[in-house]
């Protein structure tokens, strides 16, 4: 049975757009949740939204307890996780606005849990090719069937955050191949490897970073101003992505098998 998980960053933690929604309380082995969970259904689709940094964007990246909140979606039976986040653009042709569907991501976070098995248990999860190729491939279909500009790969930068880079980072992780940036993808996206979850992200430029000398510095208000303008396209893309979703059968389901010591 498909069950189809949304984190939702900044901009898409709204849950009416969901039928018969109804907030769950629960705990997890690793603490609490960012928020509680809310499950409904949308096209006919089970549902089940979470809002990343919770209530009003009270928890700041580096504070976010990823472990908890992929280890409540596979808790209630998620089979694939949509991930919004908004990003800086390091790259000239994504524009503010624009969506991109990343491929690869380059972890420069320092202090963020990062698996589920600690003690006595290793696990070397491949990620290679981090996110579900089926899942990113839908999204971008989905996104240009409604005429929406998307680049269907990318590098995300995920920094530590709360801060936003200097200009010299910046031109550095332009320089290491970056095409966008943002402070919430990893650990994420290892988790739900981790935890044999589908996952893929639909990232929206808000802004060129710090690199583009002939634009303002990136500033929280222009993040929010650029995510509100286009919040319904993502929503759009969600909508119409989750009617192309299946169970087959998936690596990201499997890894697990081979990377416990």
């Amino acid at each position: 049975m498909i069950r189809i998980g949304m984190i939702g960053g900044s901009g898409f933690d709204d849950p009416s757009f969901l039928l018969d929604a109804k907030s769950m309380k629960m705990g997890t082995p690793y603490g609490p949740l960012s928020a509680d969970p809310v499950v409904g259904t949308a096209g006919g689709t089970e549902i089940v939204l979470l809002s990343r940094h919770g209530s009003g964007h009270r928890i700041r990246p580096s504070a976010v307890n990823y472990r908890a909140n992929v280890w409540a979606m596979k808790e209630m039976g998620v089979t694939h996780i949509i991930a919004t986040t908004a990003c800086g653009s390091l790259k000239e042709e994504i524009e503010p606005g624009h969506l991109v569907f990343p491929d690869q991501f380059i972890d420069r976070t320092t202090s963020r849990k990062n698996t589920f098995h600690e003690g006595d248990q290793v696990v070397h999860i491949a990620m290679a090719d981090p996110f579900c190729e089926r899942l990113r491939q839908i999204l971008i279909a989905t996104a240009k069937d409604e005429g929406i500009v998307c680049h269907p790969a990318g590098t995300v930068v995920t920094i530590e955050g709360p801060r936003f880079s200097t200009r010299a980072e910046s031109k550095m992780f332009r320089m290491w191949g970056g095409d966008i940036i943002n402070m919430s993808t990893v650990p994420e996206v290892v988790l739900a490897r981790e935890a044999g979850i589908c996952y893929a992200v639909a990232a929206m430029s808000t802004d060129y970073d710090a690199w583009h000398e002939s634009e303002e510095p990136v500033t929280w208000d222009m993040i929010v101003t650029t995510m509100n303008k286009n919040v319904e396209r993502v929503r759009k893309v969600f909508f119409q992505a989750i009617n192309r979703i299946d169970y087959e059968q998936c690596s990201c389901r499997t890894e697990l098998e081979n990377a416990s010591v």
